[in-house]
């Protein structure tokens, strides 16, 4: 499918998290989806392990299900003192910007399961190790965002979450996953209706910026 025209600059910083204009009733080709995973496939992986593994949920019931193990998880979530509305409550616009999230990841909360193609990235894991994980994950996790970022180059909308990892054992039964693999995000993957992506407000550089010391 040919891609839309962005610049490599305009690409990494307009690919947003998009949870209520995700477009529930347009059907997303399977070969669109390959297509960006195919992307994905070029991401690097620690010793070139390719040890990634990648389930793509498009029947309904199946879906549905994820869908209410997320609805629970999100609303575990949204009383917690971490959950994005709580954040920030001395800052008034920071605050403003937490609370509209919060309110975006309760759409997506009631509406996982409508989404017609749930992407779980996975990767071959018999344990997992109290110590640093950064090369297990680091190994998965750059893949993860090259599909979003394909899918945004092609039109589809995508939104990194990891809320229903909290019932990993449960989804994994029910789609049949080995034991011995972990699942590293649940990504959303639809149509989005309008075009305004733009980049989002951060930091300051220097603000978490560090030379030769801290």
């Amino acid at each position: 499918m040919p891609t839309l025209p962005l610049s490599p600059d305009e690409l990494l910083t307009t690919t947003r998290s998009v949870r209520k204009r995700l477009d529930l009733t347009r059907p997303v080709p399977l070969d669109l989806v390959r297509e960006c995973l195919e992307i994905a496939l070029q991401a690097p992986s620690g010793s070139n392990r390719q040890g990634w593994q990648w389930m793509v949920i498009t029947e309904q019931n199946m879906r549905r299900e994820i869908g209410d193990y997320y609805r629970q998880a999100v609303a575990s979530y949204l009383k917690s003192s971490g959950s994005a509305a709580a954040l920030f409550a001395d800052d008034p616009e920071r605050h403003a910007a937490q609370q509209r999230i919060a309110d975006s990841v309760a759409y997506l909360g009631e509406h996982m399961g409508e989404v017609p193609v749930l992407l779980i990235p996975c990767i071959k894991a018999a344990r997992l190790t109290a110590g640093n994980q950064a090369g297990l994950w680091g190994s998965l996790l750059p893949a993860a965002w090259s599909y979003m970022l394909a899918a945004r180059a092609r039109g589809l909308g995508t939104a990194w979450t990891t809320l229903h990892l909290r019932y990993e054992k449960e989804i994994s039964e029910l789609l049949g996953i080995p034991a011995d693999i972990r699942q590293g995000a649940l990504i959303p993957t639809a149509y989005y209706t309008g075009d305004t992506f733009k980049p989002a407000p951060r930091q300051p550089l220097d603000a978490v910026l560090h030379i030769n010391s801290w």
